[in-house]
């Protein structure tokens, strides 16, 4: 039994495995027959590898590209026909290479390739490598050219008066995007490779003079430390970029699919990590109190954009206690609702055969699957799968008895609110779940023992040294600035510059204004 358990914790927890990056290296070899028998044995006869032979001044030579990753136009313009109508007078195969390297190619893009790992991921990543017999290197020639999705709105972080632009899945048009809004030589991307079969490319993004070295050193080495075998979207580093033995369900990691967020947070401090293939950025570290911001309260009059992030904090709190109060109030403090609010909810409690909170758990259930189930089929019908929910099965199950109208409308203004914040749907989705749980069985006394339990696991979780719950835990009046209001530009600005001209970055400095 003893060694069951055992077999079942490593396979739960998984041994550190070496990174794609420190794998053994395989070198070129001065034959070109022999690099290209390499490059077939290793694809497999792949139908979509393609390896031209042809002979340079007398010297074989092979072009090899990937059908479908590269812009033939391109590559015709750029590489073969130069290499075919090239006039050489050098014998040496060397010098037959370092000139076509130096003065047939007009690609701007081009990387002299010494491994075979290197001209894989090259290849794949849709560049045209040109081979010479006699010479241990091959050119990657920069031509990619394959279909992507279009730069397009965001579906997922509407804004009323922010640009329209979204981030996509190829990285090179990500990176674009961000450079066009911060023409800073300051502005920097690093690029890495997670995934041992996948080899995705990995970017961190960040400005110089504003990021924390602590905070970056950091998160090199846990992008480092990640043993994936594939890295499909950008989500799959969550788990690896949270302090270890972190159990919480507020997440010290945010995301975003809008170039001009993402500026703005690395202005701040942050780093943005855009993963190849994936259209959603990764920032880290976040902070609680960031959940509740949007780029429309910083392009609104300071006034409104106050007004509206205090009805974020009050949606929050109704989408996550409203149920469970309901709950624990209907069935252990009774006296507590007004006399006419109370003769209703008796009625109602008297006439389904169910309590109060087994209606709310089934409401909350029969909502969830709702939910799911219009995600996930094609838009028409899940438009009309929510108005059946809504009107056809609510109001019957009203009618026939099933559950209270009270009850409904309840769980029903507690869904509406959770969608205030959608970032945060998910802990709001389960901690409404808890709280009806420990409201109908302790009442209010357990409702806030819960909440107790929640608010010290927020103040109490860190990430790369910066507390979860910053500025208002360590309280920090300079942080306050964007969290209980929106200041206007001016005093915003004034205070950006103020911290900039400090030594450290953005976050690290109101971590410490706050110990």
């Amino acid at each position: 039994m003893f060694d069951y358990w055992k077999r079942l914790w490593r396979a739960w927890v998984p041994s550190g495995q070496m990174p794609a990056s420190g794998q053994a290296s395989t070198l070129l070899t001065r034959s070109l027959l022999d690099n290209l028998v390499y490059f077939r044995q290793e694809f497999d006869g792949s139908a979509d590898l393609t390896i031209r032979e042809l002979e340079v001044a007398g010297t074989k030579a092979a072009v090899i590209t990937i059908e479908g990753m590269i812009n033939k136009q391109v590559f015709a313009t750029s590489v073969f026909n130069p290499l075919l109508q090239a006039e050489f007078w050098e014998t040496d195969p060397q010098e037959k290479f370092e000139y076509i390297r130096d003065s047939v190619l007009s690609a701007t893009e081009q990387v002299q390739v010494p491994t075979f790992e290197e001209a894989f991921k090259l290849a794949m990543s849709g560049f045209a490598l040109v081979a010479l017999d006699g010479v241990d290197a091959m050119l990657a020639i920069g031509v990619q050219g394959f279909s992507f999705r279009g730069v397009s709105e965001p579906t997922n972080e509407m804004m009323q008066r922010g640009s329209r632009e979204g981030l996509v899945e190829p990285l090179r048009i990500n990176m674009t995007l961000i450079r066009r809004r911060m023409k800073n030589p300051k502005l920097k991307f690093e690029m890495m490779s997670v995934g041992s079969v996948s080899q995705t490319d990995v970017c961190l993004c960040y400005l110089r003079d504003a990021v924390s070295p602590e905070i970056l050193r950091e998160l090199r080495d846990r992008i480092h430390r990640v043993n994936l075998e594939t890295l499909i979207s950008s989500e799959y580093l969550s788990p690896y970029l949270e302090e270890k033995g972190d159990f919480s369900m507020f997440s010290s990691i945010g995301s975003s699919e809008r170039p001009d967020t993402i500026c703005g947070k690395i202005t701040e401090g942050h780093i943005a990590i855009l993963v190849d293939g994936s259209p959603n950025a990764l920032i880290v570290p976040y902070l609680f109190v960031e959940y509740f911001q949007t780029l429309d309260d910083y392009t609104l009059r300071p006034y409104y954009a106050t007004f509206t992030r205090w009805l974020k904090y009050f949606a929050f709190f109704v989408a996550t206690l409203l149920p469970g109060l309901y709950v624990a109030i209907g069935t252990f403090n009774p006296e507590l609702f007004p006399g006419e609010l109370l003769n209703k909810i008796a009625s109602a409690i008297a006439s389904t055969p169910f309590s109060l909170m087994m209606e709310a758990l089934v409401i909350h259930f029969i909502y969830e699957i709702m939910r799911e189930a219009g995600l996930r089929l094609p838009k028409p019908l899940g438009h009309a799968v929510s108005i059946v929910g809504a009107l056809v099965i609510g109001d019957t199950a009203i009618n026939a008895g099933l559950i209270g109208a009270t009850t409904l409308m309840v769980v029903a203004l507690t869904a509406i609110c959770s969608y205030v914040i959608p970032n945060l749907y998910e802990p709001i989705a389960i901690l409404r779940l808890l709280f009806i749980l420990v409201g109908g069985i302790m009442g209010v006394w357990g409702i806030m023992l819960l909440f107790s339990i929640v608010l010290l696991n927020i103040c109490g979780k860190n990430n790369f040294g910066v507390p979860f719950a910053a500025p208002i835990s360590p309280f920090s009046l300079f942080g306050m600035r964007d969290v209980a209001m929106r200041a206007g530009w001016k005093t915003l600005s004034k205070k950006i510059n103020k911290v900039q001209n400090m030594p450290g970055s953005q976050i690290h400095q109101e971590k410490r204004s706050g110990q």
